[in-house]
């Protein structure tokens, strides 16, 4: 895990020298991570990976405009890849947006960048999920990884509707006691 004091160095980095080796180290680290937040906002994975990348351009050839003192580099990056998501929305007109679409939604600093607790948070929350049910890890993969829905996960399964729904719901409460016990308070 990178800190935020970390990334804003290797932005720096890239920003005056165009350090390569910094640059794959940001890129590895918020690629993934774009794209799970675009695909919860509603975008396609296909469009989610486009928007993920070109935000990655931006900050290579504008590293520079990233100042450390305005915003942390996720903020700047989640903006920068909500306002591509809004103008590829606004550009494709068989898309009919509606007023309480996610993707209006202000972002709230606390949501995309909780600085070294939502870092905390994220190892706990992946150390818990090492201890689930494989039959419950592999639908929560599938859900949240994936953006399945509990219907298509049901149908590429094979296993009813209802057993999809319940074994998410088991892992939900397995997690959330174990990040309690575990002295973690979830978000929300």
């Amino acid at each position: 895990m990178l800190s935020p004091g970390e990334l804003a160095a290797l932005a720096a980095a890239v920003a005056s020298t165009r350090d390569r080796e910094a640059f794959t180290r940001l890129f590895d680290f918020f690629a993934p991570r774009l794209q799970a937040y675009l695909i919860r906002q509603g975008s396609s994975p296909a469009m989610a990976e486009e928007i993920t990348q070109d935000t990655m351009v931006t900050l290579w050839r504008k590293s520079e405009l990233f100042d450390p003192a305005k915003s942390s580099l996720s903020t700047w990056l989640y903006r920068i890849a909500r306002n591509r998501r809004i103008d590829l929305l606004r550009r494709d007109r068989t898309t009919l947006m509606e007023p309480d679409d996610p993707v209006f939604d202000v972002v709230d600093d606390v949501d995309i960048e909780g600085g070294l607790d939502a870092l905390q948070r994220e190892e706990a929350v992946r150390a818990a999920m090492k201890d689930l049910p494989q039959e419950q890890l592999s639908l929560v993969r599938l859900a949240f990884f994936d953006g399945l829905s509990h219907s298509e996960i049901a149908e590429s399964t094979g296993l009813p509707l209802g057993t999809v729904k319940s074994r998410i719901r088991l892992a939900f409460t397995r997690l959330r006691r174990t990040l309690e016990t575990g002295g973690v308070v979830e978000a929300g």
